[in-house]
């Protein structure tokens, strides 16, 4: 973010009389502190999901208290993101504007000559790295990748949030393209913090700025040099109050319709349509007659020259009704995710199990996984009492496929 020149004033510590310059006003660190905290969390809850088969992922799934409060934690931190957005947007106009602060954090011409120098003293043709000014030409690549990424992140969460919208202009492919483009914006984005972020910012000079607000001389010495020398022979003079008065009577107004118009297109984003809100659909909670025991056909309506395989299907059967059920409250996770390692999409995955073991003992319910899962509650895609009591049955009578 810019800063005022008039804010990097020269202040001296009580003991050691060592000299400070201000770098980030106390707003910009609390900006910072939230940004950090809200992307933290997007990235761990996100990637959690984009990897649900993984073991640190059930771990953590498990611990969070499962998909669903995931879910809900994921979207109440990109709420609170998109919010510090907007605030970011107000901010840059304010300093802008009002501050008449120049545009330190967009690249210029002197960028390239900066990148130059130092490829000569890296290769060891120069004797010193480039002079920098207030930032460098990587801290402006990772401050506009951080404007390109929460863009995309935006356009792709709001398609995901809203597909049915998204479809009524865009082919239904744009739905899996943006889940695509938002997973692998979310692992580049979590990488270049713990890659290039903390090893420039935290690991190789521990620069505590951002939590202090202020620089010694040495670390402007060795980290901004141009900025100092221009510190050091132009201090900035304060700004006129009346000239900043008449400037804040443009902006008040300005900055109300901003705030209007992008919290309306915040709240629209959160409240268009609750397709997407859902992990598990809602099944058929109707009560359903099955046939427990089968009627014996009469000799008369036989099939004399059917094959060996050829069987009806019975109603209280794999085919006949769980199979179904089974895809309606759990195909989100057990289908063909299997997270787990659990598959509920055929008869013979479902006997096989997961990583916890057999799902479905036939003969055996009190040794059936997903009985002793759907018994303790709180499940994604807990049964009805009802469909619990008929799937125990079934699974007494042997959990005949057909």
């Amino acid at each position: 973010m810019t800063e005022h020149p008039a804010t990097s004033q020269q202040a001296e510590t009580t003991a050691g009389r060592k000299t400070y310059y201000q770098r980030f006003s106390l707003d910009q660190r609390i900006e910072h502190m939230v940004f950090l905290i809200s992307f933290s969390i997007l990235g761990l809850t996100g990637l959690i999901q984009k990897f649900s088969a993984a073991v640190i992922s059930q771990f953590l799934l498990k611990i969070l208290g499962g998909i669903e409060t995931v879910r809900l934690i994921h979207r109440v931190s990109a709420t609170v993101m998109m919010v510090v957005a907007i605030y970011h947007i107000l901010a840059v106009f304010y300093r802008v504007y009002v501050r008449r602060v120049s545009w330190t954090m967009l690249p210029s011409l002197d960028d390239f000559k900066h990148l130059w120098h130092d490829l000569q003293y890296y290769f060891g043709l120069r004797r010193h790295k480039a002079y920098y000014g207030r930032y460098s030409y990587a801290e402006k690549m990772e401050y506009l990748a951080v404007v390109w990424g929460t863009i995309i992140m935006a356009v792709t969460g709001f398609m995901m949030w809203n597909p049915i919208a998204t479809t009524k202009y865009l082919p239904g492919e744009f739905i899996p393209a943006a889940k695509a483009a938002h997973g692998g914006e979310a692992i580049l984005a979590v990488l270049a913090i713990l890659i290039w972020h903390f090893y420039h910012v935290h690991l190789r000079t521990f620069n505590k700025s951002m939590f202090t607000g202020k620089l010694s001389h040495e670390e402007m010495e060795e980290e901004h040099p141009a900025e100092l020398a221009q510190l050091i022979e132009n201090p900035p003079a304060p700004d006129d109050p009346e000239v900043i008065r008449k400037r804040l009577r443009l902006y008040y107004p300005v900055a109300s319709v901003l705030v209007a118009l992008l919290g309306f297109g915040l709240i629209r984003f959160l409240t268009l349509e609750e397709t997407a809100i859902k992990t598990i659909p809602l099944g058929e909670s109707a009560p359903v007659v099955l046939q427990v025991t089968s009627t014996p056909r009469p000799a008369a309506t036989q099939t004399p020259t059917a094959q060996p395989g050829e069987l009806g299907v019975s109603a209280d059967s794999w085919e006949g009704a769980y199979r179904a059920l089974f895809d309606n409250r759990c195909g989100t996770c057990h289908g063909n995710t299997a997270v787990g390692g659990l598959s509920l999409k055929t008869y013979a995955n479902a006997l096989k199990g997961g990583k916890s073991g057999p799902a479905i003992l036939p003969g055996d319910p009190e040794a059936s996984i997903l009985v002793q899962i759907q018994r303790t509650g709180g499940h994604p895609g807990q049964l009805t009492q009802e469909e619990l009591d008929r799937v125990i049955a079934w699974i007494q009578a042997g959990a005949p496929e057909k």
